[in-house]
């Protein structure tokens, strides 16, 4: 009996592993299994995460071993940065080092690395379909959903570790078998707990939660408290101590990012609202629903097949229902908390906020290190797609019905994975993102072993990052997802010190994002560098940079050289009286940033001149420190926007 058992759930996972690769194939194709093949990871093909995510693989490659393991100096320099925080897959970006050394050229891991986390979730969910349904067809069938979950296609495309999700399937099979034969000690839970913060440390909220919910249940069940204990702290000290080796509690790289808690939070619509990023729609009969600020990344549609089959279940089985939660009561109170963390204190509803919840700041920064706290309902996800199925596998004629259900949800879903599969072959003919570093002056600078980011994430910082990585260079442009922001802030204050004193380090390329920071920056240091404006071929991306060494180098018509023909901007200030540099209540008065620059300009000047325009200029005032506020004899200013100007 245990051997048919144990052949049975063999045939299971790898007949599910093969459907999972087979759905892995349909979309991705076999381009991104060719490791020399980075053409999709540059291209970005949705998103521009994985350019992130394959800039830190790079930076991380070219960086020198040390410790801890996953930690490089290239990134965040000169403090450094674990890869984990460039989602770059730290535990595998450890062992690939050495493999793309001795391989040498071009290497990427990440379509290799996805390919096994959708063999790995067929696999793991045909084993826990198989507890709820005898033979293999209704299990594989099942396994199938599994494999093409919404999240999962949506989670991978955008972030690759987060692909993973079969580390939660696999944490639920452990829970449901060590359940049933009375059991505590998983070695697969205790392994699965280690290999999340490996991977991506979303994960680790997630098959804990599991892991607490099965030792409460034994504890209390058994009245054996101390054993579950030990098991816990002996799985918690291994993670931790994994963690530390891969560098997730290297220096104080804890901060950053663009939101707080509550921002990525999941709407009360997400389990029927099939809008995924980009345009993407998971649903050839519902329709988008709206959201709310971050709601997107809180995606969770359950598909049509599962959201039919609920109702169905949850009739058919309500005399169950309550036995079902009283036997599985940790599961449930775990799977309570992770919902209410994933809505949040922000409460929203398609496209309002019902309410926030008032939380003492110090939980606002504890829950802020999950910031995008919508992902963790990814095991209450989970765990609704397993009971539709189970409902539908005991009813009468099960495995019909469980058929049906797969094939409902196929159908429903299908038109995202032909969107998927169309974004990714595009990705092998040409970038779907597009550098910008279009002109020469870039082939010049790619001299300097340092990038330098004064003053904000410079435009198209990931294809920058990129460039710079190729280029064998280090970067502190925040490009990572934590960083730490005062001594980010310390490090660029040195070098704001250094060009202000006319001593720019010869080996290091300075960027600002803000043209008022460069020009106040840039007077001391332009007789030792090249000073000026860089533009993409099409005008939606600029750079303000001192390149040291390179001064009267002349390049291509995408540069302006900071000389006596440079112009003057308006500032891109906008609040709730300027627009864009421009003050609302008159559009006559204009703003610059306050520099030794604009002060030459104005000083005397009576005309400001665009476009072979002229306008009197009345009055220059300058009591607001740091900005100069020029009224102009116009009728209105906005025409001023974005245009190069001078004066007479």
């Amino acid at each position: 009996m245990l051997n048919h058992k144990s052949t049975r759930s063999a045939r299971l996972f790898w007949l599910g592993a093969l459907l999972g690769a087979a759905v892995f194939l349909l979309v991705y194709g076999l381009a991104p299994l060719d490791v020399a093949n980075d053409a999709f990871c540059r291209g970005g093909y949705i998103e521009k995460d994985i350019q992130q995510h394959y800039a830190g693989w790079l930076f991380y490659r070219n960086s020198a071993p040390g410790w801890p393991l996953g930690v490089t100096q290239a990134v965040n320099a000169p403090q450094g940065v674990s890869v984990a925080y460039t989602d770059s897959i730290p535990l595998l970006a450890v062992l690939c080092r050495p493999l793309a050394a001795a391989l040498g050229g071009t290497f990427q891991y990440f379509g290799w690395f996805t390919l096994v986390c959708f063999a790995l979730q067929g696999g793991f969910a045909a084993l826990l379909c198989g507890l709820f349904a005898e033979g293999l067809a209704a299990p594989l069938a099942g396994s199938l959903v599994f494999a093409a979950s919404p999240i999962l296609l949506e989670r991978a495309f955008r972030h690759t570790s987060l692909g993973a999700q079969w580390l939660v399937l696999a944490a639920l099979y452990c829970y449901f078998v060590c359940r049933r034969q009375s059991r505590f000690a998983s070695r697969g839970l205790f392994v699965i707990n280690i290999l999340a913060v490996g991977i991506h440390p979303y994960f680790l909220p997630m098959t804990y939660a599991v892991t607490l919910a099965l030792l409460l249940e034994y504890a209390v069940k058994q009245r054996q408290w101390l054993r579950p204990a030990l098991f816990l702290g002996g799985n918690m000290l291994c993670t931790a101590a994994l963690g530390w080796a891969l560098g997730l509690l290297y220096g104080t790289a804890t901060s950053g990012g663009q939101a707080l808690y509550g921002y990525f939070a999941m709407n009360l619509n997400a389990l029927w609202n099939p809008a995924g990023v980009n345009g993407v729609l998971y649903s050839r009969l519902l329709p988008a629903q709206n959201q709310v600020g971050g709601n997107y990344d809180a995606f969770a549609y359950l598909g049509l097949g599962v959201l039919a089959a609920l109702p169905v279940v949850v009739v058919s089985a309500r005399r169950h229902l309550l036995p079902a939660v009283r036997r599985h009561w940790a599961l449930c109170a775990v799977c309570a908390v992770l919902t209410a963390f994933a809505v949040s204190n922000v409460i929203t509803a398609n496209g309002v906020t019902l309410a926030t919840l008032p939380l003492p700041a110090s939980f606002i920064k504890l829950f802020s290190v999950f910031r995008s706290g919508g992902r963790l309902f990814w095991p209450v996800y989970y765990l609704l797609t397993l009971a539709a199925f189970a409902g539908l596998a005991r009813l009468p004629r099960g495995a019909v019905w469980v058929a049906l259900f797969a094939a409902v949800q196929l159908w429903d879903v299908s038109p995202a994975l032909c969107q998927r599969h169309d974004a990714m072959q595009a990705a092998q003919v040409t970038d779907a993102f597009p550098s910008e570093l279009d002109s020469d002056f870039w082939q010049s600078a790619a001299q300097y072993r340092h990038t330098e980011s004064v003053q904000g994430m410079q435009a198209d910082s990931l294809h920058l990052a990129l460039w710079a990585a190729d280029n064998g260079m280090t970067t502190n442009d925040p490009f990572a997802a934590r960083y730490d922001e005062t001594a980010l802030a310390a490090e660029r204050q040195t070098a704001l010190d250094a060009l202000d004193a006319g001593t720019p380090q010869s080996d290091t390329l300075y960027l600002f994002e803000d043209e008022g920071a460069f020009l106040q920056a840039v007077e001391p240091v332009k007789a030792l560098a090249w000073c000026g404006r860089v533009t993409s071929a099409d005008g939606s991306a600029s750079w303000y940079v001192i390149a040291p060494g390179l001064q009267g180098q002349t390049f291509d018509a995408l540069c302006t050289p900071y000389d006596e023909d440079y112009p003057l901007r308006l500032a891109d200030y906008t609040d709730a009286l300027w627009n864009r540099g421009v003050l609302d209540e008159t559009k006559q008065t204009v703003c610059f940033k306050d520099s030794p620059f604009a002060r030459t300009k104005l000083d005397g000047a009576s005309l400001l001149c665009a476009g072979g325009q002229e306008y009197p200029i009345l009055k220059v005032d300058d009591h607001d420190a740091g900005w100069l506020m020029v009224t102009l004899d116009i009728e209105d200013a906005t025409v001023l926007w974005d245009q190069e100007l001078t004066t007479k």
